[in-house]
């Protein structure tokens, strides 16, 4: 009987320690869709952080494989991770989303101390329609609230090609949005020699969001010197997260450590 409390005692010891912090970036707490940042932090921090964009087509989002299993993946060799809680259609629309993500940068940013991050070691990460939200964010940033690198999942890029991601343009910016906003807000276009460094994966197979989107974006990061590596799986549907049940795409994951490691934003396997 002892051994069983005491079990229980651990147990709910365990997921006391794995629950998220959860903090507000809007002071109307009564609005249900008030944008939050939900916070996982790794026993054992190596000083980087990720702001996670969970995808949805900018209607919904996809809280648990691309955020919270997200952010336990990264915990797991001690990054620290943010996962966004941001507005979108029907109610909200841009500029809201990448307000709310310039907002959690700061916020993480002025909490580094707290949790045991670097303010030069922040990054961002976003999955489908959160991976147009991460590539504005590092395109249309002030240098101030400019992620330190960024990690873009079958994201959606350009609002200007045939391999435009037609929902996600209009939740975005409505039935009939500005054309200079269109033109904006087309990632590919906006790339500059200071957006920073990029990770980029994408399947062939992915006839949601086409993996050109990633492409276009890789080229434009090349023509500006920006450091940038992509990989682009032959099979493997839209959404996949990361992939855990499949014994190839499971492997992108790693390549992305890797990446993270070879940038700096990781400590090289067998250094203290």
């Amino acid at each position: 009987m002892r051994l069983l409390a005491l079990l229980l005692v651990l147990i709910v010891a365990a997921a006391a320690q794995q629950a998220p912090i959860v903090k507000p970036l809007s002071a109307d707490t009564s609005d249900p869709d008030a944008p939050s940042l939900s916070i996982y932090l790794p026993p054992k921090p190596v000083g980087t952080a990720v702001l996670v964009c969970p995808g949805g087509g900018y209607r919904t989002l996809a809280m648990d494989h691309e955020g919270k299993q997200v952010a336990e993946f990264f915990n797991s060799f001690g990054v620290a991770a943010y996962v966004l809680k941001y507005r979108h259609a029907p109610k909200y629309q841009h500029p809201a989303p990448l307000e709310d993500a310039t907002q959690a940068i700061r916020m993480i940013r002025a909490r580094a101390a707290e949790d045991g991050i670097r303010t030069d070691r922040v990054g961002v990460m976003g999955f489908s329609a959160g991976g147009h939200l991460a590539a504005t964010l590092s395109t249309h940033a002030a240098a101030a609230d400019r992620p330190n690198f960024a990690v873009l999942v079958y994201p959606v890029i350009s609002f200007t090609t045939k391999y435009t991601h037609k929902g996600s343009l209009q939740n975005l910016l409505g039935e009939k949005p500005d054309p200079a906003l269109v033109l904006n807000l087309s990632n590919e276009l906006a790339v500059t020699p200071y957006t920073p460094p990029t990770f980029l994966f994408h399947t062939d197979d992915d006839s949601g969001v086409p993996p050109q989107n990633s492409v276009l974006y890789y080229l434009a990061l090349k023509a500006a010197g920006v450091p940038a590596e992509m990989h682009i799986y032959a099979h493997g549907r839209h959404g996949v997260g990361l992939a855990p049940q499949d014994p190839v795409l499971s492997s992108w994951p790693a390549r992305l450590k890797d990446w993270m490691v070879v940038q700096g934003f990781l400590p090289a396997p067998g250094s203290k």
